[in-house]
């Protein structure tokens, strides 16, 4: 139930469409009640299976038998006056009339329902995506990617199927079985308290069916989080599949998580599907044991109901179970929806780590220096870097060399705050970084990695994501891409600038895509530069563009320069050498050369090969 909770906080924004739908399904269930309490009496009498008074009784609308009376006199009255076939048209045409009235509002109820399941899941959705942008890179090493996937797409389905469409049983049969115990109440007090107390104990026995299927259903969906895993990884590793014959394995290896994801689906709907007979079996004898305790006390004369009083105390009992029934089946889908919201809530409250406090410094210009003071990193109780000191000025380039895992990439990943420093401090122009805006350090870098991110949309776009596309001039977006070297080759494409380029950019070569990523971090003009092993994975012709258009990029900018090939990085201000997360080298290519130590030793291996 506190699960439910949860979710119904998100009908708050909601709340005159869910009034409104309370209020036309208390006026559904009146028009309901009128049918079955009023006319079940008008028949028995125009079929002589009543008598009718003779004179109408003092008016009370407290006193059930004063209403009763007067209401049967006045129907008499007035098949004295018209007959009864004329009397029973009439009243066969209000029934008519009261039917429709009753279905009219309670589609009514159902029409002002839609924008509350819908929004709803809507706005979760959207939090949930909200969510995924703003948590740290280092909480998606933990996750696997299909199961996120799964998280944002099947389980916020299954909260739409199993908890709102539950809503209608939710917001409509409460009522409903109030107004109609309220109805029993008045029909016989004693009767009705003993219908009370036997409802709870088959309520009982559905809860406990309910918590099983809470426990199926979370390993259903952890399951399902486990076949988007695979087939995620199956299309991004397809060449790696076929190239090493694993067809058949990676096929197995499907096969058997989605057989046991089968299994666990048969379970769950086998339980799911006991709700609705199970329910409708307990009503039924719930209604039977009525029937014989009540048709006792009737036959005794017990009870102040006549047998006229006694049928319609049955019929609206009966009427009792359709909602009873719903409710149940309500319980069942909101216990197996239970499980999807805690693994949503899993993403929803994660910690977002990166955090921007309140009084956050704005800044819009880097004008001095960024300067990294006694800085360590720890990631998983491994130390990635060690007391890392270093200055880098405005407008000087500084290169990251050394071999894989010296925490070259996890030195730049703490200047945009991807991560934040475990000991010591980043100062940017005298402020820790901790104590400015992250959208304006952000807005201060540009960034090119060795693995280009390019998305499914055309080749503008892709430029124009930096500054977003509606904000742009197409005239800057190819001043961008001439200066990025790649001007010619996308004025090549089939529809130019406007060319859908597929997913994560398959129709283009690894040059080319570099080259639209350059022209994008151009575009942006940013007075700070990331490259991060930008050529380390071209052939020499798409080396040599590539190299070309960073040097244009890197004009009259801060940058930092991570380099595997070191003949790219000659020209740097300082060369900063690193192993085990320690700066063990620094300063220009020739000294270093001259030190005759680890760079020298680096520059030796890759001038041999």
């Amino acid at each position: 139930m506190n699960k439910l909770i949860k979710i119904l906080k998100y009908i708050v924004p909601y709340w005159g469409y869910a009034l409104l739908n309370v209020i036309f399904n208390i006026i559904s269930v009146l028009f309901s009640l009128v049918s079955f309490a009023l006319f079940i009496p008008v028949l028995q009498m125009l079929f002589k299976t009543t008598k009718i008074p003779e004179s109408a009784p003092d008016f009370s609308i407290y006193n059930f038998n004063s209403i009763k009376e007067n209401f049967y006199y006045y129907i008499g009255h007035q098949i004295s006056i018209y007959g009864e076939l004329q009397v029973l048209f009439y009243i066969c045409l209000i029934i008519v009339g009261l039917f429709f009235l009753k279905n009219l509002f309670k589609y009514l109820s159902m029409f002002f329902l839609a924008p509350i399941r819908n929004g709803v899941v809507r706005d979760i959705r959207n939090n949930m995506f909200t969510k995924i942008l703003i948590l740290p890179l280092s909480y998606y090493t933990e996750q696997r990617k299909g199961d996120l996937m799964s998280r944002i797409t099947s389980d916020v389905q299954e909260i739409e199927w199993s908890i709102m469409s539950s809503l209608e049983a939710i917001f409509r049969d409460p009522i409903t079985i109030i107004a109609y115990l309220i109805t029993l109440i008045i029909f016989s007090s004693s009767l009705t308290l003993f219908v009370i107390v036997l409802l709870p104990v088959s309520g009982y026995i559905i809860s406990k069916i309910g918590k099983s299927l809470k426990r199926t259903s979370a390993k259903g969906q952890k399951k399902m989080g486990e076949i988007l895993s695979i087939v995620e990884e199956t299309i991004e590793g397809l060449r790696i599949i076929k190239a090493f014959n694993a067809i058949d394995t990676s096929d197995e290896n499907f096969q058997n998580t989605n057989q046991k994801y089968t299994r666990l689906m048969i379970r769950l709907y086998r339980k799911r599907d006991l709700a609705s007979p199970l329910s409708e079996f307990l009503g039924t004898l719930v209604l039977v044991v009525v029937l014989w305790f009540g048709g006792k006390l009737v036959l005794g004369n017990q009870t102040s109901m006549d047998a006229a009083a006694f049928l319609v105390y049955i019929s609206i009992c009966s009427q009792l179970l359709p909602p009873i029934k719903s409710i149940t089946k309500a319980f069942y889908n909101i216990q197996k929806g239970a499980a999807s919201v805690e693994r949503i809530e899993h993403v929803l409250n994660a910690d977002e780590v990166i955090i921007e406090k309140p009084n956050a410094i704005p800044i819009k210009s880097f004008n001095e220096k960024i300067e990294y003071k006694n800085v360590s990193f720890r990631y998983e109780k491994k130390d990635v870097l060690k007391n890392i000191n270093l200055e880098i000025p405005k407008g000087k380039t500084i290169a990251l060399v050394g071999a894989s895992g010296g925490g070259k990439t996890t030195m730049v990943n703490l200047l945009p705050r991807f991560y934040d420093v475990t000991k010591g401090e980043i100062l940017f122009d005298g402020n820790n970084l901790k104590d400015l805006v992250i959208y304006d350090i952000r807005n201060l870098m540009g960034i090119v990695t060795q693995e280009t991110v390019l998305f499914n949309d055309t080749v503008f776009n892709n430029i124009a994501l930096a500054v977003g596309s509606n904000e742009v001039k197409k005239e800057d977006v190819i001043s961008a891409a001439k200066i990025a070297n790649a001007h010619d080759f996308i004025s090549a494409l089939p529809d130019g600038y406007n060319t859908n380029i597929g997913d994560k950019g398959a129709k283009l070569s690894g040059g080319q895509k570099q080259r639209i990523s350059i022209a994008r971090a151009v575009l942006k003009n940013p007075p700070i530069l990331i490259l991060d092993e930008a050529t380390s994975s071209l052939d020499t012709e798409s080396e040599r563009l590539v190299q070309q258009a960073i040097e244009n990029l890197m004009q009259n900018r801060t940058s930092i320069v991570i380099a595997h090939r070191l003949s790219t990085i000659q020209y740097a201000d300082e060369i900063i050498v690193l192993k085990d997360g320690e700066i063990v080298e620094r300063g220009n290519h020739k000294n270093l050369l001259e030190k005759a130590g680890v760079y020298k030793r680096l520059y030796d291996m890759q001038s041999f090969v």
